[in-house]
C-alpha cells in the first residue's frame, strides 16, 4: 500500500445528517474558546500584543471557515433530489477537515457570485418554505437545500476565511526603528492542520517594507513557499536572513491548531484514546484538542563578511540545550484543551506523556488554565 492509499484510507466522509452536525457543533464549541487561549498566551508572555491580534485574525477566519462548511453540509443525509455529497474528514491524524475540503471551498469562492445570482434571496426562500409547509404540508426539502447553499455562498462572498493558503500580512511594530510583524497560514496537506506563522523583523532597507512593493512581493512569496510543517523553524528564519539583505529576522513563532480527538470521530492511537473512554462524556463534551507553539528567538547578530570589503548582520539563534538544536526552535510549548469531564479522567487515569503538557479546561461557561 502506498503513502498516498494509506492516508485516503483514514480520511470518512460524515454521511449522516445527525452526525454532521454533531461535527459541526463541537468545532464551533472548540473553535470559540480559541482566542481566550491565546488571550491567556498573551498574559503569560509567550505572545505580546501585536501577535496575539494576528493569531485571533487567523483563529477568527478559521472559524468562519468551519461555519460556511457547516452550511454546505447542513442537508448530508437528506433526501433533496441532489447528491450532496459530505464532508470528508482525516480520522487519525487531526481530526479536522482534509485539504481536499479547502481547495473545493476555494473554487466554489471564484464562482460564488455567479451561483447566487442563480439563487432566490434568503427571504425569498423562507416565504416559499412557510408555503410549502401551511399549504402543501410537507417539509420543504429541496428549498432547505437551497437556503443551505445560499448560506454557504453568502459566506465565501464576504471572505475573511481560512483557505488553503493564507498571504503574508504586515503590521507596523515600531516606527522610528523599522520593526514589522509577518504573518500569514496555511492548512497543512500531510497532516490536515492549520497553521499560523509570525515572524517579527527589523528593517534596514532605504525604504520601509510596506512602501517597497516589489521587496514586499519577494518576502511574502518566499515566506509562502517556506510554510512547510517537515521544516524546522532554524531553518526557515536562517534562510530569510540568507536571502534577504537588509531584513533581520528577530522572533519567528509557529502555531499548530490540533490534533482534535474525539471518540466519534476519530481513532485513537495515543494515551487520549483511554482517557476518553474512561471519561465516558455525553455528546459535545468528548474531545480534546492539541495547541502547539514553537518560539525561536534571535540571541544576537554578528557581522559576516560579504565580499572584500563588506560586512552583512548575520542572526545568532537561542537554541539552548540539547533539545535545542533538534527542535530547530528556542522553546516549544504543548497544550490541551479538554472539557472538564475529559480532564477530570486524565488526571485519575495518570495516562502517560501529559506531564508537560499544559492543560486548559472548559466547563461551566469558564476556561482555566489547570495547575498541576
Amino acid at each position: 500500500m502506498t503513502l498516498k492509499e494509506d492516508l485516503v484510507r483514514d480520511h470518512v466522509g460524515l454521511q449522516e445528517n445527525r452526525q454532521a452536525r454533531r461535527y459541526f457543533a463541537k468545532f464551533e464549541r472548540i473553535l470559540d474558546n480559541l482566542p481566550r487561549i491565546a488571550g491567556e498566551m498573551e498574559a503569560r508572555g509567550k505572545l505580546d500584543r501585536v501577535e496575539l491580534a494576528a493569531v485571533s485574525t487567523h483563529l477568527t477566519a478559521l472559524n468562519r471557515t468551519f461555519r460556511a462548511l457547516s452550511h454546505k453540509y447542513l442537508m448530508t443525509g437528506r433526501d433533496t433530489g441532489v447528491f450532496l455529497g459530505s464532508l470528508t474528514v482525516d480520522r487519525h491524524a487531526s481530526g479536522f477537515p482534509v485539504l481536499r475540503e479547502l481547495l473545493s471551498m476555494a473554487s466554489d469562492a471564484a464562482q460564488a457570485a455567479d451561483a447566487l445570482v442563480r439563487l432566490p434571496a434568503a427571504d425569498d426562500l423562507k416565504e416559499a418554505m412557510i408555503a410549502t409547509i401551511v399549504g402543501e404540508r410537507r417539509i420543504p426539502t429541496d428549498l432547505q437545500y437551497a437556503m443551505s447553499q445560499r448560506l454557504y455562498l453568502d459566506e465565501l462572498r464576504n471572505g475573511d476565511l481560512f483557505w488553503p493558503r493564507n498571504d503574508v500580512q504586515i503590521e507596523t511594530l515600531a516606527t522610528e526603528d523599522a520593526r514589522y510583524l509577518l504573518h500569514w497560514s496555511a492548512w497543512d496537506g500531510q497532516r490536515n492542520l492549520p497553521v499560523i506563522w509570525l515572524m517579527q523583523i527589523e528593517d534596514n532597507g532605504r525604504r520601509p517594507l510596506p512602501q517597497d512593493f516589489a521587496r514586499l512581493a519577494r518576502v511574502q512569496g518566499h515566506l509562502m513557499a517556506q510554510a512547510l510543517p517537515d521544516l524546522k523553524l532554524v531553518t526557515v528564519a536562517k534562510g530569510f536572513d540568507d536571502d534577504f539583505e537588509g531584513l533581520n529576522p528577530k522572533r519567528l513563532l509557529r502555531l499548530t491548531v490540533g490534533p482534535m480527538y474525539s471518540s466519534a470521530f476519530t481513532l485513537q492511537t495515543e494515551g487520549l484514546g483511554a482517557v476518553l473512554e474512561a471519561a465516558r462524556a455525553p455528546a459535545g463534551e468528548d474531545w480534546a484538542l492539541a495547541w502547539t507553539l514553537e518560539t525561536l528567538k534571535s540571541k544576537r547578530v554578528e557581522k559576516e563578511k560579504a565580499g572584500w570589503f563588506s560586512t552583512v548582520d548575520k542572526q545568532v539563534w537561542d537554541l539552548p540545550g540539547l533539545e535545542g538544536p533538534e527542535a530547530g526552535a528556542t522553546h516549544t510549548e504543548r497544550a490541551a484543551i479538554l472539557p472538564e469531564r475529559v480532564y477530570q479522567a486524565m488526571t485519575e487515569t495518570a495516562a502517560a506523556g501529559f506531564s508537560d503538557v499544559i492543560k486548559y479546561v472548559v466547563g461551566g461557561g469558564r476556561l482555566w488554565r489547570a495547575e498541576e
